[in-house]
């Protein structure tokens, strides 16, 4: 399966170990020919994951070329109907930020951490997303709580449940997702959960082998049999130093410091992940450091604010 997005031209899949899978954006040449941080091409792509984010396959996986602004304006008003988006939005058009201690945690979801875990999902571990929380938003604009992602791979049916988060500091991000974890990650908080999912995507007749989802999701089920064919993807993207301190990540310096950062956040995962169930959970750790958290949201939000304008 090729990458959907082909967004490998812009990130950087740097290590591939079965439980961490790291990224990076590098630097590009300035007509002045000084260095800049790929921070424009990477809010363009993710702009391109909008409509797929927002709506799923539930309006189907493909789009003619005469409706990709109109639904791409369709996903930015949705986008927006959701009350922590527009909250987030408004925060940061008055020169305000999220801050890592924000006590809101649902607040976070406007700063589009799941939108950068659904795009690295798709592009670089090849699933398919079965349900859009956004899609399914209720009447009061809420998104549909519960996993930041649910995605399957039908080559080795298995089920990714995923958790992201966009923070300033890497190991405040990595204490939140081990939170995250131990809150759902239990019998009954996981059969709540698979129950919706199972209701919302019985009606849709593209996805691969739906029978099997819903069997393998059901209360029926034994616990052990559905976290053998689950993947736990738990994304943290934060403002790393890295492209502060380095404007080449091809040399030998960058890469030796990138490698250490990566693997000094992995250890610190490792020691602090202790759920009682760690030894049955198929936890993949994400790390993707950037140089800026606040200016990566500030632009998407800038970008996507003219698309709903378009629609107008």
């Amino acid at each position: 399966m090729s990458n959907p997005f082909k967004s490998e031209k812009i990130i950087s899949h740097s290590i591939k170990d079965s439980n961490l899978s790291t990224f990076l954006v590098g630097f590009d040449l300035t007509d002045e020919g000084n260095s800049i941080y790929r921070l424009k091409p990477l809010v363009d792509k993710l702009l391109q994951v909008i409509h797929e984010f927002a709506f799923g396959l539930h309006e189907g996986d493909t789009t003619a070329n005469t409706e990709i602004l109109s639904k791409l304006t369709e996903a930015a008003k949705s986008i927006y109907k959701i009350d922590e988006f527009q909250k987030v939005r408004d925060i940061y058009e008055n020169h305000g930020s999220i801050e890592d201690s924000v006590e809101d945690k649902y607040l976070r979801r406007g700063e589009f951490g799941e939108l950068i875990l659904h795009l690295l999902l798709r592009d670089f571990h090849k699933t398919i997303p079965l349900l859009s929380k956004i899609y399914f938003k209720d009447s009061l604009g809420h998104t549909v709580h519960g996993f930041d992602a649910v995605h399957i791979e039908p080559d080795t049916r298995t089920l990714w449940l995923g958790e992201s988060k966009l923070y300033s500091n890497g190991k405040n991000g990595i204490k939140a997702l081990i939170q995250d974890l131990d809150e759902h990650f239990k019998a009954d908080y996981l059969n709540s959960e698979f129950m919706l999912i199972s209701k919302k995507i019985k009606h849709f007749d593209n996805i691969p082998e739906k029978d099997y989802w819903i069997d393998l999701i059901s209360e029926q089920t034994k616990l052990i049999d559905k976290l053998n064919a689950i993947n736990i993807p738990l994304l943290c993207t934060y403002t790393c130093n890295l492209f502060t301190d380095h404007h080449d990540e091809t040399t030998e310096k960058f890469l030796e410091d990138y490698k250490n950062e990566m693997f000094d956040l992995k250890t610190y995962f490792d020691q602090n992940f202790n759920h009682p169930l760690k030894s049955k959970l198929n936890v993949i750790l994400f790390l993707f450091p950037v140089q800026d958290k606040v200016h990566l949201v500030k632009g998407l939000h800038n970008k996507l604010s003219l698309l709903q304008k378009l629609g107008e």
